[in-house]
């Protein structure tokens, strides 16, 4: 299969065209590009996972247009209704993906058979002006092999995915650079709440807001929307296994090493360490959401250079410093 790149005004009808007829197409988002399909059809979700060779455990996302395309997808009833309403108004469009209970509907294949599925509003107008005209939503993975680094650029899918797929859409470099946060939000009517602000459920309700995967939308930016907890599931949303976001090359974590003749590649959050062959520096500045947005390109960068291995060094764990190193721990664990 011959895989073409092109802009907007080249491939926007072609791309509309090929998801009307259950094919796959890589978009981009405002988080990394995105392996999309129509979330309604069992074809197109088996060459979503065909073209990563992703295992079909491995549950997807699923991108609306809006908050009215909710119960297309999903199934809410009363507080917990009100809860979603609060943070997708708070935060959609954007990069905060919601885990809920899946409507009957939709194939079990896009959530690996689990009972909930995980959907967000993309903000990047590319992606939202395909949707509106393919008028479906449209289940969009990271558009790379399975395990291996996101791409936020049009030719990094190109270089993961040629032959796989028919189109890619070049958008631009993503804004983020970072996958979306995976919130499972609960209601627990056994616990009051303390004072929250009248956009949360009724006061004798408890919001538990649960961080399955960290990422541009903070701890701090939901707490004002019920107790927040940090503690990711296995297998219950995507991009949760041990091994994921890995370079092809051993990736290690930097501790100072004395050794600088050796052929290493190195990840350095703010200032280069000297004496390395391949220096890549996330933020000159030390400013996080740059070093965010920098993280995969700078990753994929020295996972292309000829040195034998490669050190990072690790970020601050505050604001989407998480993120960060919540992606590096599942890359050095690879």
């Amino acid at each position: 299969m011959e895989t073409c790149v092109l802009s907007e005004e080249k491939g926007l009808n072609l791309a509309v065209q090929l998801l009307k007829e259950e094919k796959i197409v890589a978009l981009p988002t405002e988080t990394v590009y995105g392996l999309a399909g129509d979330a309604f059809s069992p074809r197109a979700l088996v060459s979503i996972f065909e073209a990563k060779e992703r295992p079909l455990s491995d549950p997807l996302i699923v991108h609306l247009l809006d908050l009215s395309w909710l119960d297309r997808v999903v199934r809410l009833s009363g507080e917990m209704k009100a809860l979603v309403d609060a943070l997708a108004h708070a935060f959609w469009p954007g990069p905060l993906t919601l885990l809920l209970p899946r409507n009957d509907t939709l194939p079990s294949l896009v959530s690996a058979g689990l009972d909930h599925v995980a959907v967000r509003v993309p903000s990047h107008p590319l992606f939202r002006k395909i949707l509106s005209l393919v008028d479906r939503p449209l289940a969009a993975p990271s558009a790379n092999q399975f395990g291996r680094i996101s791409p936020t650029r049009a030719c990094d899918v190109f270089e993961e995915l040629q032959g796989n797929i028919p189109l890619i859409l070049d958008g631009g470099a993503c804004l983020h650079g970072l996958e979306s946060t995976i919130l499972w939000p609960r209601v627990d009517g056994s616990t009051s709440l303390s004072a929250h602000a009248s956009h949360l459920p009724h006061a004798h309700t408890k919001s538990v807001l649960q961080i399955l995967r960290p990422g541009p939308i903070t701890a701090d930016m939901l707490a004002p929307f019920g107790e927040v907890l940090a503690q990711s599931v296995r297998g219950k949303a995507p991009g949760s296994l041990d091994s994921h976001y890995a370079p092809r090359k051993k990736l290690f974590w930097y501790e100072h090493q004395t050794i600088k003749d050796a052929n290493i590649g190195v990840l350095a959050f703010s200032t280069p360490p000297p004496g390395y062959k391949v220096i890549e520096v996330l933020s000159p500045s030390g400013n996080l959401v740059e070093a965010a947005a920098n993280l995969y390109g700078a990753l994929r960068r020295l996972d292309e250079s000829e040195v034998d291995f490669l050190l990072v060094e690790p970020v601050p764990i505050e604001g989407i410093g998480m993120a960060i190193m919540d992606r590096l721990k599942r890359a050095v664990s690879a």
